[in-house]
């Protein structure tokens, strides 16, 4: 093996590895909040009892609108049917949110994949990161992002689309430039050899105030259409 082919593992397997930290450690911070709540129910149900005990109706519906927002920051929105493509949405989801930005997610996974774990959380979580940065340098009134996986036929269909601040994005070597820094071009590369490896669809698509991800990926061989 080369020199230069040693050095690309040596920085693939650092780039992983940073990548499943930081997004187990986004899922781990969400679990964590869920059994917080779940700790004190026992709590909130005793509070509004007491409430109701006195007919204090004003402050138990005070009460109940807290308990709705502070449910909101943690609950589970999304179902696909892959326990990793929840906890992975869920989790990017519930930053999104944190940093006042609307996702809108119609996700469906019903069948096994052919691709690992490992590539989906690459896919998935460049997306999200990606999507969410562009947000960011938004007015929070114009923030917004969609997700839609599904089945169709005998592939999983993936979109990503976000709204930017970036105006249509002009294409060098058959890419998007980013103005990011060089691990952010570094998961989009990863992103496009997963695909290539697979044997699936990507697209990208940039329009004035949009810009828009699709993937097509081949559904496990042991399933049908």
């Amino acid at each position: 093996m080369s020199l230069l082919a040693k050095l690309m593992d040596k920085r693939l397997g650092a780039y992983q590895r940073e990548l499943i930290e930081i997004h187990y450690a986004e899922v781990e911070n969400m679990y964590r909040q869920i059994r917080g709540w779940r700790h004190d129910y026992r709590s909130h149900i005793q509070v509004m009892k007491a409430l109701v005990a006195e007919e204090d109706w004003d402050a138990l519906r005070g009460y109940l609108d807290e308990l709705e927002t502070d449910l909101s920051t943690v609950d589970t929105v999304v179902k696909t049917g892959n326990p990793m493509a929840d906890a992975i949405l869920n989790s990017k989801i519930s930053l999104a949110r944190a940093q006042r930005i609307p996702v809108q997610a119609d996700a469906h996974i019903p069948v096994a994949l052919a691709l690992s774990e490992l590539d989906l959380c690459i896919i998935l979580g460049n997306l999200f990161d990606n999507a969410i940065e562009a947000s960011l340098a938004l007015p929070e009134a114009e923030r917004l992002i969609r997700v839609y996986l599904d089945r169709k036929g005998a592939q999983l269909y993936i979109s990503f689309t976000n709204f930017t601040a970036v105006k249509k994005r002009s294409k060098t070597g058959g890419r998007f430039q980013t103005t990011k820094g060089e691990g952010h071009g570094f998961g989009l590369v990863r992103i496009d050899a997963i695909v290539e490896r697979l044997g699936g669809y990507l697209s990208r698509n940039s329009e004035d105030g949009a810009f828009t991800t699709e993937i097509l990926l081949p559904i496990s061989q042991g399933e049908t259409s």
